[in-house]
């Protein structure tokens, strides 16, 4: 078999939301069996889980309070707690490394998981993927699972109380998924689904929802963010808050990444972006890909006025490197085109120089719009 012949797409297997989604956690968790282990990171263990306890009326729940990161060792410790009790399935409650560490927990317990984000900040909860770190968090290796998340939940009345930045940076991580399933698709190069070393190409549906996913940030964001920021559940906030999480994950997972996903790697390297989000270094990820990609002036408008709406990073400077030198372009050239790298999905080669330029171009031209020097 040739896999590149053969396309692949996946999916969780159900995606709930809306206000007051959490009121299906007892009929989800009755469909899998009874009783559930409900691990909770910190926050929602004691601020949230208080105000939102009758919704989870008739559900059998172990409650275990997440550790903090997502270790082998806590991993363990949270399985071994669910098969002592008998729970027939798990459901990770909270931020993104609760949720990895939900998904590797059902993976070794052999049980189905629900997934519960608290934010609509990344693409990740929808994916058959997750990060293991050390205990001060380096990582140490993915994880690759067999399938993707039985049960994605998302509870947008709770939602809309989070800080309209981590919405922002979810909007700019959703805003790479078209550009990069649109190079993926153009070359024939693999997808994100099964983890490293395969090489399946998307579907026609995966680039489908890509191009739906920019469709609805173009349309609703502004008025998205707007609604967030008066903590205001809109239609239009509905809209953002699923294009974030499933549209944008169904759409890198089986349509694949490019530039954006390699120039965020890359500027992670540099210590002034350590405190920014995923979300906001993809966004200028985005930007140089544009230049890489020797987009049209037109679509190069679009999504700078995107940005420069929502509020999400245009220029270095936004990203804390007030000072653009040679060598930390380098730097961020260098691991944006290591070998493994999704730069090398896109039609065009990926070298450290042409990095170099697209970079200095989106960076040129954010200053530009915002008129300076």
């Amino acid at each position: 078999m040739d896999e590149r012949r053969v396309t692949q797409t996946c999916f969780p297997g159900r995606y709930i939301q809306g206000p007051d989604a959490l009121g299906k956690i007892p009929s989800v968790v009755g469909a899998f069996g009874g009783k559930a282990l409900m691990i909770a990171d910190p926050f929602v263990a004691d601020h949230v889980l208080p105000e939102v306890k009758h919704f989870f009326s008739g559900a059998e729940l172990v409650i275990e309070k997440f550790g903090g990161e997502c270790t082998d060792a806590e991993i363990k410790r949270l399985a071994d707690t669910g098969s002592e009790a008998g729970c027939n399935s798990v459901i990770g409650f909270g931020g993104g490394k609760t949720l990895d560490t939900s998904k590797a927990v059902s993976f070794y317990m052999k049980s189905p998981v629900v997934i519960v984000p608290t934010l609509a900040s990344t693409d990740a909860p929808c994916s058959a993927r997750a990060v293991i770190y050390t205990e001060s968090g380096e990582v140490v290796r993915y994880l690759d699972l067999p399938r993707n998340p039985d049960v994605v939940l998302l509870d947008t009345k709770l939602i809309v109380k989070a800080p309209v930045r981590f919405l922002i940076s979810g909007i700019g991580d959703a805003l790479s998924t078209w550009f990069e399933a649109e190079s993926c698709m153009a070359k024939g190069a693999a997808n994100s689904t099964c983890g490293a070393g395969h090489q399946h190409p998307g579907s026609m549906t995966s680039y489908a929802l890509a191009k739906l996913c920019y469709d609805t940030l173009k349309e609703y964001g502004v008025l998205a963010v707007s609604s967030a920021k008066s903590k205001a559940c809109t239609p239009a906030f509905e809209k953002i808050v699923e294009a974030n999480t499933l549209l944008s994950g169904l759409g890198f997972e089986s349509g694949g990444l490019g530039a954006a996903h390699a120039i965020h790697n890359g500027l992670s390297e540099l210590s002034e972006c350590h405190k920014f989000m995923h979300g906001e270094k993809v966004a200028f990820g985005v930007l140089a890909g544009l230049f890489f990609t020797d987009k049209g002036k037109d679509v190069i408008d679009e999504v700078y006025t995107l940005c420069e709406s929502v509020g999400l990073p245009t220029t270095l400077a936004d990203l804390g490197i007030s000072e653009v030198t040679d060598e930390k372009l380098e730097i961020v050239a260098k691991r944006t085109c290591v070998e493994e790298e999704t730069i090398h999905n896109e039609l065009k080669p990926g070298v450290v120089d042409s990095v170099i330029q697209a970079i200095r171009a989106a960076d040129s031209e954010g200053r530009r719009r915002k008129g300076s020097k």
